[in-house]
């Protein structure tokens, strides 16, 4: 992949029934007063211009392709089409048109890792919709790690972060049941995850030695093995090899006391043992500007941190904020990248 590309951000339409046209609209109409960088949006071009009527917007679309997005993006929204084989309506999603939004994100990770263009922004999926269809990944970060290794024929362990302005916080599990974190957390896992987090802190968000805070599983990190064994036995060891190979390394901390203003100061990321332990203050903190960013990709992956959100889709009450951070950051990501060392 050609990391310093100039070309826009792919961003990908997601459920066309949900908010991702109505903000993706409602960011665009903002490119110069908030400097939203150049993208270009895959998916269905008319999705976009019925849902534009339903806001009251009068936007001009364009179709076109890389190559031609950044020039048209100031007067027209550019559009890569992929048609949806079924009607959309707003607030009712189609399992039927499912293949539209798988689509658009492999459309949108080959042009990355073609160098045509510079980042992948993903609007919101509805994962049971897919299901339907016969998707069998357990979300958006599961299926583009699949699509990185088929690439560049590499295994990828995909790290999922909310990275926020006051908190950036990574899942070591991410998309299972609660009852099966504890046999999920592996050593392995556990620090392979904080290695590429590490690294990807360096690389693509500038921060030259990263301080990583480890979470504990248990209440008080296991209270010395009174309220569980996994600190002691699990996540301690690996915070030991990771110390051992020069990361700045605090843990097992208890989860409670991790993330008060004053705790906050002391890392540059969480690093929580399950999904909910590191969503929850992520989103408390930053609801409307936090970002998902999917580390140890070959290529920069960011999203907005909320989901389809159906009931509200075409109503005109959609907050593009999120959207907005995304793609900034995705801008920054790709600028740190090209000027760090492989």
């Amino acid at each position: 992949m050609n990391e310093t590309s100039g070309g826009p951000i792919a961003l990908t339409m997601g459920d066309p029934a949900g908010i991702g046209p109505d903000i993706s609209l409602c960011t665009w109409a903002l490119r110069r007063s908030q400097e939203i960088p150049p993208f270009l949006f895959i998916g269905d071009p008319s999705v976009l211009f019925e849902r534009a009527k339903a806001l009251g917007e009068t936007i001009q679309i364009r179709e076109t392709d890389c190559a031609g997005a950044a020039a048209a993006f100031s007067d027209a929204l550019p559009v890569l089409p992929i048609r949806c084989p079924a009607a959309v309506v707003a607030g009712q999603p189609n399992s039927e048109n499912a293949v539209t939004v798988t689509g658009a994100i492999d459309t949108a990770v080959r042009l990355v890792m073609n160098g045509e263009a510079t980042a992948v922004t993903t609007n919101p999926i509805a994962k049971a919709v897919l299901y339907e269809a016969g998707f069998r990944f357990p979300g958006h970060t599961e299926y583009l790690a699949d699509l990185a290794e088929k690439a560049t024929g590499a295994p990828t362990l995909p790290v999922m972060m909310l990275a926020g302005p006051k908190l950036r916080t990574v899942p070591v599990t991410i998309h299972i049941p609660l009852k099966e974190v504890p046999a999920a957390l592996t050593p392995d896992l556990i620090y392979k995850t904080s290695v590429i987090t590490a690294g990807d802190l360096k690389r693509r968000f500038g921060v030259a030695a990263p301080r990583l805070a480890i979470a504990g599983l248990n209440p008080h990190a296991g209270e010395g093995g009174a309220l569980g064994l996994e600190d002691d036995a699990i996540i301690r060891p690996v915070i030991d090899r990771l110390r051992a190979e020069g990361l700045d390394v605090a843990g097992p901390l208890p989860a409670d006391t991790m993330f008060h203003d004053r705790a906050r100061e002391t890392f540059d990321v969480a690093i929580c043992m399950y999904h909910d332990q590191a969503l929850i203050p992520a989103k408390a903190l930053g609801f409307d500007d936090s970002v998902n960013v999917t580390l140890g990709l070959p290529f920069i992956r960011t999203s907005p941190d909320h989901g389809t959100a159906f009931g509200i889709a075409g109503k005109g009450i959609a907050r593009p904020d999120s959207l907005v951070a995304a793609l900034r950051l995705a801008a920054e990501l790709a600028a740190n990248t090209a000027g760090a060392p492989r």
